[in-house]
């Protein structure tokens, strides 16, 4: 695609399930066409240097620092904001677990944390506690001490594993 640095572009892609368009510059952040432009001001946007990671979103399942990748490269894709983690019956298991053991403070890197935190227990569904703090040296947070957010991280790895476990018993009967 040939992009002209004075035009808007059109760029299209599923947010959070849905299909979502909206005219962005050349060079927008993504960050800031999901906050400006869709108003999914969920993502947060710390350092704009990919460093803090407040900013990371799923594109096409995969963690990604939203303010290193421009908008127009998200057209036609799959993005999934910390909008997308609550259900209808309200928080999901992994935010229930972030308030339960006091694993935000501020609030401010918490998106981008349950982000990471959400793609990596789809891949490592049962980390150890080295796994899950090398997964969080990614991220800064200046409020937690991240002690918090390692137990929540490893209780839900704990309780999905336990439910996978009678899942495949009942089964098996």
């Amino acid at each position: 695609m040939h992009v002209r640095g004075d035009e808007l572009h059109r760029v299209t892609f599923r947010l959070n399930g849905r299909e979502r368009s909206g005219s962005a510059a050349p060079r927008m952040q993504l960050c800031d066409f999901l906050r400006h432009e869709l108003g999914a001001t969920g993502t947060h946007v710390g350092c704009e240097h990919g460093v803090c990671g407040a900013c990371t979103v799923l594109v096409d399942g995969r963690a990604t620092r939203s303010c290193l990748m421009l908008a127009i490269q998200a057209d036609g894709r799959c993005v999934e904001t910390v909008e997308s983690l609550a259900g209808e019956a309200g928080l999901n298991d992994l935010q229930r677990a972030f308030r339960e053991h006091h694993a935000l403070q501020c609030g401010f890197c918490t998106a981008g944390i349950l982000m990471s935190c959400h793609e990596f227990l789809g891949r490592v569904p049962d980390p150890s506690e080295a796994q899950v703090r090398d997964m969080l040296s990614g991220h800064l947070c200046r409020c937690t001490g991240y002690t918090g957010i390692v137990q929540a991280v490893l209780q839900v790895a704990r309780a999905r594993q336990q439910a996978n476990r009678r899942e495949n018993d009942a089964c098996s009967i």
